[in-house]
This record gives structure tokens, sequence and C-alpha cells, in this order.
């Protein structure tokens, strides 16, 4: 079974492929035209793929080191040292959000993900924020899985119709929601019972990762934290399900606001 194992490693399945560029002079020129990719992968920082790194770290593009027997499970493709890895919808700013918002006659709504590093956990955000009709989502440049072949897989097809845009301070970001009315929930256990609040205002929900929660500084910078009651042994929950709950809870209150059904 274990030549087995490793010859599946060894070829990707055909999504992730179909989402992977190799070679030194793809890359470089996918980093030129400006073509969106989420992660690139080198073998080294030396010669130009020091400069691949360099220009990618100048785009905000995520680069990690493996070594080249990583890459050549990762590809098909000849990598010379290097793969990228590219989005699987584009992202937007966060004035195009407001401004989609706006264009609906709606109070924005939206989710603010803190180092939520599982793709399976950020497609399936993605997937309930957009069947409950949120404006957009925002991530971090750093630290937080990407709109990756496994995002999109998990989203359903959600990764194609939800906004997200991806910015490189989440605090900066948060304090900008604030001055176009947004007010921000952090969601944290020290909260007060997430019923308690009304969110049929402008209203982002910041979901912190699984293992360390919301970061200090954008804990700060929250207007107000919300908790979830735990009635059993465990103390926590999955963030997509946690996400999943606030997310409903806007709606339910919105839509009683509105008169709705």
């Amino acid at each position: 079974m274990k030549p087995e194992r490793q010859n599946r490693n060894r070829t990707p399945a055909p999504q992730q492929e179909e989402n992977r560029i190799a070679g030194r002079n793809p890359v470089m020129e996918a980093l030129k035209s400006g073509t969106p990719l989420d992660t690139i992968y080198l073998s080294s920082r030396q010669g130009i793929l020091g400069q691949i790194a360099n220009l990618a770290a100048e785009q905000g593009i995520s680069v990690k080191t493996v070594s080249d027997a990583r890459l050549s499970q990762m590809t098909q493709q000849t990598h010379q040292g290097v793969v990228a890895e590219g989005a699987c919808a584009r992202y937007v700013s966060l004035t195009d959000i407001l401004a989609f918002a706006a264009e609906k006659g709606e109070k924005p709504l939206l989710l603010i993900c803190d180092e939520i590093q599982d793709p399976h956990n950020l497609g399936a955000i993605l997937r309930t924020a957009e069947a409950a009709g949120f404006h957009g989502v925002i991530l971090p440049k750093r630290r937080s899985a990407s709109l990756n072949a496994t995002v999109a897989k998990t989203s359903a097809g959600a990764v194609s119709w939800i906004k997200v845009a991806r910015v490189p301070n989440l605090v900066a970001a948060m304090e900008e929601l604030k001055q176009h009315g947004v007010w921000i929930y952090g969601t944290d256990a020290a909260g007060i019972d997430y019923t308690q609040s009304d969110f049929t205002g402008g209203t982002a929900f910041v979901i912190g990762s699984e293992g360390e929660g919301i970061g200090r500084l954008v804990r700060e910078h929250c207007d107000q934290l919300l908790s979830l009651p735990m009635y059993g042994n465990v103390n926590s929950l999955n963030a997509s399900v946690a996400a999943g709950i606030f997310i409903y809870e806007a709606v339910r209150q919105r839509h009683n606001a509105s008169g709705n059904p």
C-alpha cells in the first residue's frame, strides 16, 4: 500500500492542476501581467526564484519555501523550482463590497475572517454567507486560506458569486467600515449573548480561527464582542458552524424588521 500512496500523491487532482502555473518564466510572466495568484511555492530564493519571491511579496501574494519533492507532488509540469497557485475567483475591493450593498439599497452585511487557514472551513463559510445574501467577505492577505481549488469545491460554487476582498490589514479595513456606519462584532467566548444585539444596521461579524480565535488587535478594534451559549462539555464550535449561527441570526432580524416572513 505504501508505493500506491506515494504514486497517488504525485498525481494532483485535475481541478488543482488547472489552477497551477509551473516554471520560472511562466510564473514570472503571470506576476508581471497581474494574473490573480494566491500562493507561490519555491524550492529556494536564489537568482530568478528570489526575484519571483520579491515581486510576489510586493503584490501581497503569499510565498512559501518547500522542497523539490513537494513541488513535484503538486504538478506534473516541469516546475524548475517554482509553482504558483492561482485564484478560482477574482478578489474585489472593500469599496466594491460597500457599493454592492448600496446598489441593493441595503445596510452592509459582511463577514471578516481573521486567520481562517483551513480551506474547507473558508469554503463552508463562503457557501453559507452567499446563501444568506451577505454582501461580502473580507480576508487578510497573510495567514489565511485563499480562493483556491479546495475552497471553490467546498463552497459548492458560492466562490463565484460572493464578493471577497483581500486586504493587507484587517484593523485598517475595520476602521474604514466604521467610517461607513458598519458596526463590528467580534465573536468571542467573553462576549455577550449574540441574541441580545441588533444586527439590522450595518453589520460585520469577525470570525476567528478555531485554534487562536480573534487576534488581540482585531479584538480591541471590535465595537462589541458576542458569544454563543455552550451547554455541553465542549466549549467551542467549528468556525464555519459558528459563522452560520451568527449569519442567520442577522438574516432573521432583518427579515423580521422588514416584515418579511
